[in-house]
């Protein structure tokens, strides 16, 4: 399990996934040298990592599902590994019903969503169904999670510096170029790399990368996310709802889900449910209240199902073993044509 100093790091990483380690080791109440080692060894463990995530404006150019795909017995574990290698099946979960398998899928528009999920994913060997929902709306995501590990004034000490943020009003193209791409694949891979590791990478300069880099977060494209090995670090259960709620309060009550600490992902989606919410809980025991606290944002959010996930296989690009931990990175080029 991962230590409470484990885990303040993590949280003080998911503030700000690429702060220097004298800024956190200030706030950590360490030295620098510390943190930096403690970072070394969970991220050789592949316990703790860093990497880049979709900002909100990229989803307003993506297409978006959750996938629901039905497995032949036996099988779902085959069918995981296969998709693993995909790049557009960026989250794969396995539920509680072993058949089926949950898989997040992200496409550049509609026309590649509707390629992969209707001629990729049917054509691999032991997929039997595939029922896609389609996001209309992504209040939330992932990496807006926080652990609770650090207080208040620790948090504030952290905050970003003003205009480090995405911003709706940022100047700047929000054309994502091959050169963005090349740059996403090498931050997933490591989202702490250095600008000069990073211009290496790509074959130019370090204050190129830099400025781009910037651009991109304040334009809302990309930011960084620190991700750790749940169950290792007391949050082993993760639990998908759907539900259905009024379309003409829908926005009002996305926005009001997501301040909730546990929830993962808010998204408004299409299907027989508009409704979907992913979150980590301590325990199993956690799931019941969780859901009276969605009843109690409004009185009209009616639960239809909640799926609780036993494995999560890959998570934004990160191949997981068992006990959540990364083995592998496969970078979410959305972008690239569907192909099995």
């Amino acid at each position: 399990m991962l230590s409470e100093a484990d885990l303040a790091l993590v949280h003080a990483l998911q503030v700000r996934p690429r702060a220097s380690w004298t800024d956190l080791a200030r706030v950590l109440d360490v030295d620098p040298v510390t943190v930096a080692r403690r970072y070394g060894r969970l991220a050789d463990r592949g316990e703790v990592w860093v990497g880049a995530s979709p900002g909100p404006r990229l989803f307003d150019q993506l297409c978006v599902a959750y996938v629901e795909i039905d497995c032949t017995a036996g099988s779902a574990a085959g069918v995981a590994a296969v998709l693993g290698r995909h790049p557009q099946a960026v989250t794969i979960e396995r539920p509680a019903d072993t058949h089926r398998l949950l898989v997040t899928v992200a496409t550049g528009d509609v026309a590649a969503m509707s390629r992969y999920t209707l001629d990729v994913l049917s054509a691999v060997p032991d997929v039997a169904a595939v029922r896609s929902s389609i996001v209309s709306h992504m209040f939330t995501e992932g990496g807006r999670w926080r652990i609770d590990a650090l207080d208040a004034g620790q948090r504030s000490r952290l905050a970003a510096p003003s205009g480090s943020g995405g911003d709706d009003q940022a100047a700047g193209s929000h054309e994502i170029t091959d050169r963005d791409r090349a740059l996403l694949g090498l931050l997933s891979v490591d989202g702490r790399a250095s600008y000069q590791a990073l211009a290496d990478g790509l074959g130019t300069t370090a204050p190129t990368v830099r400025r781009r880099v910037d651009q991109l977060v304040r334009l809302g494209l990309f930011r960084f996310r620190c991700d750790f090995a749940r169950p290792l670090g007391g949050w082993p259960v993760a639990v998908t709802f759907r539900a259905s709620a009024p379309v003409k309060h829908l926005s009002a009550i996305g926005h009001a889900l997501v301040r909730l600490p546990q929830v993962r992902n808010c998204a408004a989606v299409t299907g027989d449910h508009n409704l979907l919410v992913q979150a980590s809980l301590h325990t199993v025991g956690d799931i019941l209240a969780f859901e009276g606290r969605l009843g109690d944002v409004h009185p009209d959010v009616v639960v239809a199902n909640r799926t609780v996930s036993m494995r999560h296989d890959k998570l934004l690009g990160r191949l997981l073993d068992r006990e959540g931990r990364s083995v592998g990175v496969v970078p979410p080029d959305v972008w690239r044509e569907p192909a099995a």
